[in-house]
């Protein structure tokens, strides 16, 4: 089997996607603090590999189209699913005798269960949130690009996120902490989030930029461009689409 540079461009992407999902819901349940706008907030640290599904869902919007993004969408979903049957089955096979010996100094079954089981609940809550902020963002990205006639690359990498991440932060701090924390603590919670991905969504516009440069240029294939009706250009459009990206 031969893979074009587009194919493998778009596995090399996928596989980055769901790497940092899922790494992004095992993390979540480590909270710490950061000083952010002069006051300590408490996050999650599995906010980390978040802001990298951002930049490549932009990039999967741009160079695939809206079908592609969808179908990554629910790759992505399935793997972590994937992730939990596995953490559930690990969790459920009995432990060996020499890991319950006072001397050993492997993982034990205190630790395990919490790094791993205490993450459950996190882990069906971003599944949730996922799903609904992915393809709302999905859905926001592609009617501003047809709004914009395939311009202002900004706008719609920025706007999209701001949207899908509204209800995405809001989600997954209500499943995953509600009833753990008071009401305060999880509005702090989602106000830090927020906060720390509109930050993280106007950095990556630079690189989302670089991205567009990176793929064109080297790569040698262009974005997927709108008709007024939303409906992909075929793709022998002339390549005038490097000025879609200003």
């Amino acid at each position: 089997m031969k893979l074009d540079r587009r194919t493998q461009f778009f596995v090399f992407l996928v596989g980055v996607f769901v790497t940092s999902l899922v790494m992004g819901d095992i993390l979540g349940g480590k909270l710490t603090e950061v000083t952010l706008l002069g006051r300590t907030q408490i996050v999650s640290v599995g906010m980390i590999p978040f802001p990298v599904t951002f930049l490549l869902t932009d990039l999967l919007n741009e160079f695939y189209g809206k079908k592609a993004a969808r179908f990554v969408t629910l790759v992505g979903f399935f793997m972590a699913l994937f992730t939990y049957v596995l953490i559930l089955l690990s969790a459920s096979l009995p432990w060996a005798s020499l890991a319950r010996e006072p001397g050993w100094t492997g993982m034990t079954e205190g630790a395990f269960q919490s790094v791993f089981l205490s993450s459950q609940r996190i882990l069906l809550a971003s599944m949730v949130a996922y799903l609904l902020g992915q393809f709302l963002d999905i859905g926001v990205f592609h009617l501003l690009k047809r709004l914009t006639h395939n311009r202002l690359l900004w706008l719609r990498a920025t706007g999209s996120t701001l949207i899908s991440q509204l209800i995405d932060t809001f989600v997954i701090q209500l499943l995953a902490w509600s009833g753990t924390l008071t009401g305060a603590k999880l509005l702090e919670l989602v106000a830090t989030g927020y906060t720390i991905k509109v930050f993280a969504a106007i950095g990556l516009t630079p690189l989302i930029y670089a991205g567009h440069v990176l793929v064109q240029r080297v790569l040698g294939f262009a974005p997927v461009l709108l008709d007024e009706h939303g409906d992909p250009l075929p793709e022998e459009q002339p390549l005038e689409r490097e000025n879609s990206a200003s």
